[in-house]
């Protein structure tokens, strides 16, 4: 298994913690977020791990990774930088990954082992946490609903009415060849504007419409988060501090094998 994390974008939210450097090495209980990325990736199965560049790419230089470059970072979105993988995601499973979230192994050796050509992670529990990170938890969360196998049936939109999110997308998905394949024809279709402003979301939805492909899910309770801002950094150190948040302890991306 291989696995890919998406770090070329630059984090213009996250203020005087994002100048100068990626945001996937903005710090959490002392450690980047890289660090506990590549040890539950790694822990979780992953043989090789792959980094998609671009803003400060000369800070993401690691012998013991692989890399990317989305040279137009600037001008493309997530799917562009994640396109710039390709020869991966045709050869192979691959577990994609944003560079602003953490999670725990346990996610990714289920996320792994899950059926399905395309499968996206959800937390089942998201109000307790949105609750925490915004005075209005539906001014941010997103529709999700899913069938009684488990397979998506909506995604990315926005709504007012609780019903309507079963959980949220976390950033974590699982791509086979022949979900990739499916993207690419889908990619081949549309304007190259509208192919540069694609989110993974986005791209989810047009997926769903074209009914390309089936987008299985695979749902956890919690122990994860997104960094989106100082606060969500603060929010979570209080989190450890109240012992409602376990981390996956780090490897240092120079010392990953």
């Amino acid at each position: 298994m291989r696995a890919i994390i998406l770090a070329a974008g630059r984090g213009s939210r996250m203020g005087s913690l994002g100048e100068e450097r990626p945001k996937c090495l903005v710090e959490l209980d002392g450690r980047p977020l890289l660090d506990r990325q590549i040890a539950a990736l790694r822990r979780g199965g992953a043989q090789q791990i792959g980094i998609v560049r671009g803003y400060r790419a000369d800070m993401l230089s690691f012998p013991s990774l692989s890399y990317f470059e989305n040279t137009r970072w600037a001008e493309t979105n997530m799917v562009m930088s994640l396109a710039a993988a390709a020869a991966w995601l045709r050869a192979g499973p691959v577990i994609v990954s944003y560079a602003d979230i953490f999670y725990r192994r346990e996610l990714v050796r289920g996320l792994a082992n899950a059926p399905g050509a395309l499968v996206i992670s959800y937390d089942r529990e998201w109000r307790r946490l949105w609750t925490r990170r915004f005075a209005d938890p539906l001014s941010d969360a997103e529709t999700f609903r899913i069938d009684a196998a488990g397979e998506l049936l909506e995604i990315g939109g926005k709504t007012a009415t609780i019903e309507e999110i079963m959980g949220q997308y976390m950033g974590l998905l699982k791509f086979t060849p022949a979900s990739w394949s499916a993207v690419e024809v889908l990619l081949a279709t549309l304007d190259p504007a509208v192919r540069d402003r694609l989110d993974m979301t986005g791209l989810l939805r047009r997926l769903l419409i074209g009914k390309a492909v089936s987008i299985r899910t695979f749902g956890t309770d919690g122990q994860w988060g997104e960094i989106d801002s100082p606060g969500d950094v603060e929010l979570y150190e209080r989190m450890l501090g109240e012992g409602n948040l376990a981390l996956e302890d780090g490897i240092s991306a120079r010392e990953a094998v």
